[in-house]
């Protein structure tokens, strides 16, 4: 269901004010790290997760170490 935010000026910079119910939703607090995607229907914004930011850097390197192979065995 969309919601709505609020873009605050905070210093030099912008801000973004969540909602308590998005924030309940997302299990996270003041402070947290969040992930912001940009998709092809606007941004999308999810939790931070270390460890799988940790797999998909590690992945990426593979894909480009292989990229060659790779497209060889997707044909």
């Amino acid at each position: 269901m969309p919601t709505t935010a609020k873009i605050i000026a905070i210093g030099n910079s912008v801000g973004i004010v969540l909602p308590k119910e998005t924030l309940a939703r997302l299990k996270l607090e003041k402070g947290d790290t969040v992930c912001l995607s940009e998709t092809p229907y606007g941004a999308h914004l999810t939790p931070y997760d270390e460890q799988f930011n940790r797999k998909v850097e590690a992945t990426e390197k593979v894909m480009k170490k292989y990229r060659d192979a790779l497209r060889k065995l997707a044909k």
